[in-house]
């Protein structure tokens, strides 16, 4: 109700009715709640500029020179290698701890140096996990002095400091701009971001960069987890370490299936650790247009799995690139057609 009326205004005879007398209340209910919405806004707005004001981005340089696009193939075999730089991808990146037995040390030389002949570059991966008693394994292969994509941080702060190209991979879980500023600032000259951020999400956290310093995984399978426990050497009752003849070979391609009967590929690696895979490999070719508006230029594919079309994956995302390149619009499905329903869009599209 209305606490007081004031009705001095009306002529002798005249009355409100009910009806207008609600009116005016409604009105006057109205009024308070909008009044009431200002003061609310008033308040979150002042937060949020003290908020803000604490977190302004001061964007660490990023060391990594300005190019045009690069598309980076991830590859655990030589031949695999050959294959992806034969179908236009320009920098090869080689896990060769990813199965067991790792390539010659002497053959990844000879590799480095037939891609280099063509124009290619060969970047090394390291695991995530380096223990202080691997480090004499690991450096044998760091010392080929090849560019590093690597997970482990300690490794991105050890090698940026020596001066070495240093890649940070999406196991460092790069979400926001804050860890983005510190990982660039110890030295690493390009970042992918956690695979579990949306499109939106992964433009926001180049934003301060335009793009600049940053790759995307658009295909393939990344690794969910490492796990210390070898699911082989235990399905066999073997002892971990002394039973290489089955991963070498007697059991070379090694799944798990989930109770949902999700089949998950395992890579039993060097360390005889296991690398759990996604079910069905990612392809992003859809979001590519959106990203390369927001700045980011490098695309990784990533090939863990034996007997992946790895030409034909190459070749479309190739082909993307330099339409985007020369302003034309490029055929998105071109990847995607060739894997049938054998694929999953990830996290581009939907939040974690």
């Amino acid at each position: 109700m209305l606490g007081a009326l004031d009705a001095a205004g009306l002529a002798p005879g005249m009355f409100l009715p009910v009806s207008e007398l609600n009116r005016v209340r409604q009105a006057l209910v109205d009024e308070l709640l909008v009044r009431r919405d200002w003061a609310h806004d008033a308040m979150l707005a002042e937060r949020r500029a003290r908020i803000e004001s604490a977190l302004v981005i001061d964007a660490a340089p990023v060391l990594e020179a300005q190019d045009d696009w690069s598309l980076s193939a991830e590859v655990f075999d030589l031949d695999m290698a050959r294959d992806a730089a034969a179908h236009g991808a320009t920098e090869i990146v080689l896990d060769p701890f990813l199965r067991h037995p790792t390539p010659p040390v002497t053959r990844v030389r000879a590799l480095a140096d037939e891609l280099a002949a063509a124009g290619i570059a060969l970047r090394l991966r390291t695991p995530t996990i380096v223990r202080p008693e691997e480090r004499r394994t690991t450096d044998k292969w760091l010392a080929l002095g090849l560019p590093v994509l690597t997970g482990h941080l300690g490794l991105v702060a050890e090698l940026a400091a020596q001066g070495r190209d240093v890649h940070g991979d999406y196991a460092l879980n790069v979400f926001n701009v804050l860890t983005a500023r510190e990982l660039f600032a110890l030295g690493a000259r390009r970042l992918t971001p956690s695979i579990e951020l949306t499109t939106e999400e992964l433009l926001q956290v180049a934003a301060p960069w335009g793009g600049r310093g940053f790759s995307v995984v658009l295909y393939g399978r990344p690794e969910g987890m490492t796990i210390e426990h070898c699911v082989l050497s235990a399905a066999f009752d073997r002892v971990p370490t002394t039973c290489r003849d089955l991963c070498v070979q007697k059991h070379v391609n090694v799944s798990i299936t989930d109770p949902a009967g999700y089949t998950f590929p395992v890579a039993t690696d060097s360390a005889c650790r296991n690398r759990l895979l996604h079910s069905r490999p990612v392809e992003g070719g859809e979001y590519l247009p959106k990203l390369w508006r927001g700045g980011i230029r490098h695309v990784r594919l990533l090939f863990n799995v034996p007997g992946e079309p790895v030409g034909t994956v190459v070749a479309g995302y190739r082909a993307m690139l330099d339409a985007l390149g020369e302003g034309a619009r490029p055929d998105v499905h071109a990847v995607r057609e060739q894997l049938g329903g054998l694929f999953t869009r990830g996290h581009f599209a939907r939040a974690v």
